[in-house]
């Protein structure tokens, strides 16, 4: 409730206005029963057809007044809905973007698609519906017994009798409903996941011929969340049958009370059926706030859902550390890092590398040398030990000037619906020239001119180019800035031989001054590398020169002759 009163904040003063025109629109409301009352039980026994068609005149333009109330408030209540989400999801979408990776994994991603869309959704649905329902429908019930007071009393007092029940049911229907919505969003959860998943592999799917099997995992989740969709929804359907139920059974005993007090002579027809009247509008009034209910419930788990998100801490923030007098541009001290804390995924990694130095990092898959990219560009923190660039230690760097060291191509990097020349340039200030010469030494610039030059426009995804194009134009992004730092990994995965090695020349000719790091699976790549590091299990199993490392490591002596022939050794 915090959060969105914090959101709705900026906008108290238009909400204010807004609502008091749907407060006097809704006095109109209540009026039009009251004023009828009056024409019946005093003015047509008058027989004057001038008093009726002034009080029908009367009534004529409090309707009008009503509606014209109504539409005005629900226009501003509308803006404000929308100006709210708005910021909301700003706000989620900029905190998503700063969060480290050790956050993203916690929370997962189909998770925070489903925050970013459904929850901020049913909270604009909320603050929308409580400014035009959840204001008009209290004020229809409370203006209404107070009327009906005024009317008679005894009468009122039989009405006021079932309020007590019917907050009663709604105080255990919403107690129930919110953790069964909060349920309810987790299950969502899992079935934007799925979704995700086939929309991303649905090639290999069909390939495989996966289709039915992932049918069925689909209709699963589909069935999950249909089953806490229900349980959801049975509890809140039990609030309307027992309003209903609360308010008729009033409804009857105005009618008999009503009946009798009329025979009796304390009452009139015009009162009895401004009573009716105002019952019905209460009766309507409640049905609304149940659906406010109903709405608020949902709103409220989505709200926690959206706070966990943004209150999360700031885990990338800069550290007080000391930088340290060394010559090496990029140092791994002693490094220890785990993903769940338990079990060291990367241990006692010890190397550095001088500034303008090529490093190749091979090892079986799953040993660890993407996570030394991703510690080194902070996007998770070291256990224990430290790694330094330039002297500093990367958890004392703002994240912004550490990252703008680094060009980077990972592995299943992305190229977005944009031109070519946008993905190269990545909302950077790079002109055109820059952008020509990075495709050039990536070995891009001749498929580009085919295909239409920079303003030629992607799919997304890519999906319109082969995998050995996708790559260089990934290459080309990460040179377009000239870092002072150039990691790539498994980005000549999908190139040919020749290409692979006219790349490798050009970066060792023309980004002499930039310190380089390839990980790769083939020894061709790396093996005239300045330093080669040899990963297996989250261990160094060997550090050097490729000639040092086939005398003095086995691993790599073996991956070698696997993949050059017997006579690699010599």
């Amino acid at each position: 409730m915090k959060l969105i009163f914090r959101y709705v904040r900026p906008y108290l003063k238009r909400m204010s206005l807004g609502l008091t025109i749907k407060f006097l629109g809704t006095i109109m409301d209540l009026f039009l029963p009251y004023i009828l009352a009056h024409i019946i039980d005093e003015i047509v026994p008058l027989k004057d057809m001038t008093l009726v068609i002034r009080w029908g005149l009367l009534m004529l333009l409090c309707s009008f007044l009503a509606i014209l109330g109504n539409v005005i408030a629900n226009r501003m209540a509308a803006w404000v809905a929308r100006e709210t989400t708005r910021r909301l999801r700003h706000d989620l979408f900029r905190k998503i973007s700063y969060l480290s990776n050790r956050q993203i994994d916690g929370f997962t991603v189909p998770s925070l698609i489903s925050r970013m869309t459904t929850d901020t959704y049913n909270i604009h649905r909320m603050v929308g519906m409580m400014q035009r329902i959840g204001i008009r429908a209290p004020i229809l019930v409370i203006g209404g017994v107070a009327v009906t007071l005024t009317l008679d009393p005894v009468l009122a007092l039989v009405l006021t009798c079932m309020l007590p029940v019917i907050l009663f049911i709604v105080f255990v229907v919403s107690r129930r409903s919110i953790p069964l919505f909060d349920h309810l969003q987790k299950s969502v959860d899992t079935m934007v996941r799925v979704v995700r998943e086939n929309a991303s592999g649905v090639r290999v799917i069909k390939a495989l011929s996966r289709t039915e099997g992932e049918k069925q995992r689909f209709e699963g989740v589909n069935r999950q969340v249909m089953q806490d969709e229900n349980r959801a929804n049975m509890v809140m359907a039990f609030s309307k049958p027992a309003m209903n139920l609360t308010l008729n059974l009033g409804l009857v005993l105005v009618v008999l009370v009503g009946a009798h007090r009329v025979n009796s002579g304390l009452s009139g027809p015009g009162v009895i059926t401004a009573f009716l009247t105002y019952f019905t509008i209460i009766l309507n009034a409640m049905m609304s706030i149940t659906r406010v209910l109903t709405m608020w419930s949902k709103a409220l788990a989505s709200a926690e859902r959206v706070e966990t998100v943004l209150s999360a801490p700031d885990e990338l923030t800069p550290q007080p550390i000391p930088e340290t007098r060394e010559d090496a541009h990029i140092v791994f001290d002693k490094v220890n890092f785990s993903y769940n804390g338990r079990e060291n995924n990367l241990e006692a990694i010890d190397f550095s590398l001088a500034r303008g130095e090529s490093l190749g990092i091979i090892g079986p898959t799953g040993a660890g040398k993407s996570t030394l990219a991703g510690l080194l560009m902070r996007f998770y923190d070291v256990q224990q030990g430290a790694v330094r660039v330039a002297g500093k230690d990367v958890r004392a760097y703002d994240l912004k000037a550490l990252r703008d060291k680094f060009g980077v191509v990972f592995q299943n990097d992305i190229l977005f619906k944009k031109s070519i020349g946008e993905n190269i340039r990545i909302g950077r200030q790079l002109d055109m020239t820059r952008l020509e010469q990075a495709a050039k030494d990536a070995q891009a610039a001749f498929f580009i001119e085919e295909t239409g030059g920079m303003e030629a426009s992607l799919e997304a995804r890519g999906v319109n180019l082969s995998g050995g194009q996708k790559q260089r134009l990934l290459i080309a992004r990460a040179l377009a800035g000239r870092p002072e730092i150039l990691i790539l990994d498994d980005s000549s995965s999908a190139l040919d031989y020749q290409t692979d090695a006219r790349l490798r020349q050009t970066i060792h000719r023309d980004y002499g001054d930039t310190t380089t790091i390839i990980i790769a699976q083939r020894v061709s790549s790396v093996k005239n590398c300045d330093k080669i590091l040899v990963l297996e299990e989250g261990r160094m199993s060997g550090f050097g020169t490729h000639d040092q490392l086939m005398q003095t490591c086995d691993l790599y002596r073996e991956i070698s002759r696997l993949q050059m022939g017997e006579g690699a050794e010599a």
